[in-house]
């Protein structure tokens, strides 16, 4: 019979496998090689996998962004420096694995991802979903609607995503905004797009996803505003609302990441993304997403890695907002990674 381990005995939060004890590159890739859910008794975060890509609309492959994504996590590490806290010490964060979605039924996959994840939340508090594509944030918002009510959505996307159809299908990757805004999903008085790129199909898509309740910031307003302002801009925007960030990883330059089905060119840099993240420790972050990780384009793991550390930094925006540093003071020490 195995014995329990000690440490959850003694409630302390359970963090990485040491990496001077076991390899980085053996075993099981969990999301930076953090326990599963069933090996803790208690959880304060779960990172959750979405392999869903039937809403896509150009290239597929988003379905294995989950493995993708956990894969090249394997080097991140208990401490992180930016921030100053140890996002794995100071709050219990573990791998619940992948949600089974219908490849064949978009309807049915949206109704069993928001299931899972009601489910999860009825466990943890706060769910962060590797996706898959962008359509699985309709029934993760709905999921996180039914706990705190209508939510505040901030939103990086070389696209709107609040387009009405494709080929008379309600639910595709390009209509999960709009159809969460109609469905009273979304705090519409704090909403925002940040990275907003490349051709629409009219003027009249702007104007319409202003309507559904969003602003946005572009991605050539980035040059002018900085880091700085773009924080300044969400902060203002969002409050103290209970704030849901979704990142497409299309939002940022195809340089950075290469492996996402719609690439746009012109995008933000994987460390300007990485620094407005970490501000995020100062808002009432409840929950996120990244998603359009696609590896069959992706090469060196380029796009993995931008994923996984976007990933980090939301966990480690949450563990700041557990110690009420806002990611500006030191909060422990985590396992040896």
């Amino acid at each position: 019979m195995t014995e329990p381990d000690p440490r959850i005995i003694a409630g302390e939060n359970i963090g990485q496998i040491d990496a001077t004890q076991i390899p980085r590159y053996g075993g099981a890739a969990t999301f930076a090689r953090l326990p599963r859910i069933d090996e803790v008794a208690r959880a304060d975060v779960v990172i959750v996998g979405v392999p869903f890509d039937s809403g896509v609309s150009y290239r597929p492959g988003a379905r294995f962004g989950p493995a993708h994504i956990r894969e090249s996590s394997r080097l991140l590490r208990p401490y992180n420096p930016a921030m100053g806290v140890s996002p794995f010490a100071t709050q219990q964060v573990v791998d619940a694995g992948d949600l089974a979605a219908n490849p064949f039924s978009i309807d049915e996959a949206i109704t069993s991802i928001e299931r899972g994840a009601r489910s999860l939340l009825e466990r943890v508090p706060h769910l962060l979903t590797l996706g898959g594509d962008h359509t699985i944030a309709l029934p993760l918002l709905r999921a996180m609607a039914g706990v705190h009510g209508p939510v505040a959505v901030v939103h990086f996307d070389a696209h709107l995503d609040t387009w009405d159809t494709y080929f008379g299908a309600e639910y595709t990757h390009g209509t999960p905004f709009r159809r969460a805004s109609e469905e009273g999903l979304l705090d519409r008085s704090g909403c925002l797009h940040v990275g907003i790129r490349g051709p629409l199909y009219s003027e009249a898509d702007l104007s319409e996803d202003s309507g559904l309740g969003f602003q946005v910031v572009s991605a050539p307003e980035v040059d002018h505003l900085g880091v700085t302002g773009i924080v300044q801009r969400i902060a203002d925007r969002v409050g103290d609302r209970p704030v849901y960030v979704s990142v497409d990883i299309d939002v940022l330059d195809p340089a950075h990441a290469p492996g996402t089905g719609t690439p746009e060119a012109g995008g933000l840099s994987s460390r300007e993304l990485l620094a407005v993240l970490r501000s995020f420790g100062t808002l009432n972050l409840i929950g996120a997403d990244i998603v359009e990780v696609a590896p069959s384009y992706d090469h060196a793991q380029i796009t993995g890695i931008a994923a996984a550390h976007v990933g980090y930094e939301l966990v480690s925006a949450l563990a700041a907002g557990r110690t009420g540093s806002g990611g500006a003071g030191t909060a422990g020490t985590g396992a040896a990674g």
